[in-house]
């Protein structure tokens, strides 16, 4: 092999290899992010389940009953709002590690899911009463979020009943 030879596989190297080996990079680094946005996921969703195991413990406490039909006492009203704080440090903690304004593809649906239980809890109206001192110190940005969706969903609890 002379000179020329080694020169233009130089080239080739140059123009194929060099932008294949960053394509390859940027493609790798790519999927490295989604299996960790897919990992923080995940282990959001099993805090979220940790936090159904104790509302499934706590009966009494009718947190999955959509109608409060019975006066509680104060040690279960006690334990209800610690099961309250619970989940609003979860839900700041899915929107500050999930939340994004320009979200697409699957970081929206799994976002999606979590806005879902947000507007599931939200539609209760002893969840809304706690809600303003649930919220005090957390992230500004989540507050305003969770306040608008409260709002929203108080707005067409209103709007129903006086419909109704």
């Amino acid at each position: 092999m002379n000179i020329q030879t080694w020169e233009m596989l130089s080239y080739i190297v140059t123009v194929v290899g060099l932008p294949l080996a960053i394509l390859t990079f940027m493609l790798e680094q790519r999927k490295e992010r989604e299996n960790e946005d897919e990992e923080v996921y995940q282990l959001l969703a099993d805090n979220y389940t940790d936090f159904l195991k104790l509302v499934m413990a706590n009966p009494d406490l009718q947190l999955r009953s959509l109608s409060q039909s019975k006066e509680m006492t104060d040690e279960q009203e006690e334990r209800k709002l610690v099961l309250f704080e619970i989940l609003i440090s979860l839900f700041e903690r899915a929107y500050l590690l999930a939340y994004d304004e320009d979200m697409r593809g699957k970081a929206l649906r799994r976002w999606m899911s979590w806005e879902d239980y947000m507007r599931e809890w939200c539609g209760r109206k002893d969840f809304r009463q706690h809600l303003p001192r649930l919220l005090v110190g957390e992230d500004a940005d989540f507050v305003a979020h969770i306040s608008k969706i409260s709002l929203e969903l108080e707005s067409k609890e209103a709007h129903s009943q006086a419909n109704a």
